[in-house]
């Protein structure tokens, strides 16, 4: 799905991907991520992007009913789906050189790059945790997880718990938050923004570090 591109995301940050995952548990060293949905942002538009993943090939990793009844999805969903290997180099080419926004984004980010470490590959983003950034912009509230600003913010929901769905809650939080509060949004960015000690140290050596960034450690680890 693509869409004229706004001037809701016109800050210093380059192109954006909004992502969400759903995940056969919460350890990213030892569970799967069984279905990936991502919001591409840049000048050339807005562009959806889903798909279940089979979380095990050959041998299939079993989804708990607390999976299912949180996310309703079930093995037989996964059976016939696709691989995270078969789908590494279109999902790269999603996120290469966006900046990498998700709630409890430690959560998401941990588990794409354990996914991408599976198949011995390297996955490297700048980050951007939704979850701070709901903190620097509202520090009087106590309560900053997705369902807490779905009702604070009165968005439109098409579902919960599924990665597309959750994805597009994001894309929502940050045009409404561009709109009501454009000059806190951007200096909370700054503050919130992160990236990796490799990719820091590599931007330094070429001249191109981004002062204020900070180790990725967004504090959070739960899935939103």
């Amino acid at each position: 799905m693509q869409n004229e591109a706004q001037d809701t995301h016109s800050f210093p940050t380059g192109p954006l991907v909004f992502l969400d995952v759903e995940t056969s548990g919460t350890t990213h060293t030892r569970d799967r991520v069984i279905e990936i949905g991502l919001i591409t942002v840049d000048a050339d538009g807005v562009e959806e992007w889903s798909t279940l993943l089979n979380p095990g090939v050959p041998d299939f990793v079993s989804i708990s009913p607390f999976i299912t009844h949180l996310t309703g999805i079930n093995e037989a969903m996964l059976k016939d789906a696709p691989s995270f290997s078969e789908i590494a180099g279109e999902l790269r080419a999603r996120l290469e050189g966006r900046l990498f926004i998700a709630h409890n984004a430690r959560f998401d980010y941990g588990f794409i790059q354990s996914e991408f470490a599976r198949i011995e590959d390297e996955f490297l983003s700048r980050t951007l945790c939704t979850v701070r950034l709901s903190r620097k912009l509202f520090p009087e509230h106590r309560r900053h997880n997705l369902d807490a600003l779905v009702e604070r913010h009165k968005l439109l929901q098409t579902g919960r718990h599924r990665a597309l769905a959750d994805t597009r809650l994001l894309w929502q939080l940050w045009q409404i938050w561009h709109r009501d509060h454009p000059e806190a949004m951007g200096k909370a960015i700054a503050a919130c923004e992160q990236v990796p000690p490799e990719m820091a140290e590599t931007q330094a050596k070429n001249g191109k570090g981004k002062k204020g960034l900070k180790q990725t450690s967004s504090g959070e680890d739960a899935p939103s």
